[in-house]
């Protein structure tokens, strides 16, 4: 057997016992006997008939028959195997993480996940585009795992996923996007979600932006209650912040209790 046909079959076997991905090294591991030159021909030619597509440096997709029109994979199907190949805690939050708690506007163009230092560059191929946000730390106890084809991926639960929009909301299209996300999302966010572990990991003034989003935006009074009782039981101290970050703030007020200075209109879609 030539060693195409040796590495096809070995790829086929993974794809049989539910794998999307391996790394070059596990490859290597499994073919000792081959050179370097050996794999790197049949990796090609596996690249040209589309059984495989390079994701990232010595990262491979395995292209099941249903998607070879398409040369990809969704992101569900193989992002936890590739993070754990990075040995990448992550989450896949924002707008991503909006559609699995069916409250995504409109179908996202581009995948979020929020990852640790060092940064990654965004990943993109064949209309596919992943953007990573790097992080200090993932909050573990505020993510939520999800059952996949491929096994389990961790999202950020509703509460988190809507402090985030408000906190990345240049990465995402800006406010009146994330507020129109909110505004579908806020209906799953129970009131205990506003625990001490999320406002001990977001920024204070991301919170008093949600909040005011959530009472005088979205509607949403139940759960703006919750955070602000939430907030004031922690302690924490509200300053005056401007609802558009990089924007003016003179002659707007900020006569509501959260403190926002108001120095923007924020339409929601409908």
């Amino acid at each position: 057997m030539n060693n195409y046909n040796q590495i096809a079959r070995w790829s086929d076997t993974l794809l049989a016992k539910g794998r999307y991905g391996f790394a070059l090294s596990e490859l290597r591991t499994n073919f000792p006997e081959l050179s370097g030159i050996a794999v790197k021909h049949a990796l090609r030619r596996l690249t040209d008939k589309k059984k495989i597509q390079p994701l990232f440096k010595g990262y491979y997709l395995i292209i099941p028959p249903q998607f070879t029109s398409q040369g990809i994979i969704p992101p569900h199907l193989f992002l936890d195997a590739f993070m754990k190949s990075l040995n990448r805690n992550y989450y896949v939050g924002l707008l991503s993480a909006a559609a699995f708690h069916e409250a995504s506007h409109q179908q996202p163009q581009e995948y979020f996940v929020l990852t640790t230092f060092p940064a990654l560059r965004p990943t993109t191929k064949r209309g596919l585009k992943i953007n990573y946000i790097s992080i200090r730390k993932i909050p573990e106890n505020l993510l939520e795992q999800r059952k996949t084809e491929a096994g389990y991926l961790k999202i950020s639960n509703a509460a988190l996923t809507a402090c985030d929009l408000v906190h990345f909301e240049k990465r995402i299209g800006g406010l009146n996007r994330a507020a129109t996300v909110i505004n579908e999302l806020a209906e799953s966010i129970k009131p205990t979600d506003f625990s001490t572990h999320l406002l001990r990991h977001v920024a204070v003034a991301s919170l008093q932006r949600l909040g005011y989003l959530l009472e005088h935006v979205c509607a949403y009074n139940i759960q703006a209650d919750a955070l602000f009782e939430s907030m004031k039981k922690e302690n924490l101290n509200f300053f005056r912040v401007a609802l558009k970050t990089g924007k003016t703030t003179k002659g707007f007020s900020s006569n509501n209790r959260w403190k926002v200075i108001v120095n923007t209109k924020i339409d929601i879609d409908e």
